[in-house]
């Protein structure tokens, strides 16, 4: 007779506990959004830093509709309210890499198969050149 192995749940990680409380705190803040999105760039590891600043710079200028917001504690940008895209420095989830993702509202819909968030490691010309491509077609 076979043995089932019980599947135990670990709960989330503290990490993602802290990104939950972060976004609770953003919903009640009556701080300036760009202010608080300004204060947490400002609060990242120097790589991570530099290109979430690259990305708070360029994007007002690609997509002026779109407004910077905190989001989980992450710098994102939004249209009409809803999240459209964000960074997540590497910090965040302990992870090897920032990424640079899209939400659902972004529509970069692209038959039945399409990627919705990008590893980053560094903001060169050519990385610059395909997420203002990326972000002009989101914030459409």
């Amino acid at each position: 007779m076979a043995t089932t192995k019980k599947k135990s749940y670990e709960g989330f990680t503290a990490e993602e506990q802290a990104a939950m409380k972060e976004h609770a705190k953003e919903l009640k803040s009556k701080q300036d959004p760009a202010e608080a999105q300004a204060a947490k760039i400002a609060g990242m590891a120097d790589a991570d830093r530099v290109m979430a600043e690259r990305l708070n710079e360029l994007i007002p200028q690609i997509a002026p509709d779109l407004t910077p917001k905190l989001w989980y504690g992450m710098p994102a940008w939004a249209k009409d309210g809803k999240i459209v895209c964000f960074f997540q420095d590497a910090a965040k989830f302990k992870a090897r890499y920032a990424t640079f993702g899209f939400n659902p509202p972004a529509a970069l819909d692209d038959g039945d198969f399409w990627p919705t968030s990008y590893a980053l490691l560094e903001l060169t010309p050519a990385v610059e050149k395909k997420i203002v491509a990326l972000v002009k077609k989101a914030a459409g």
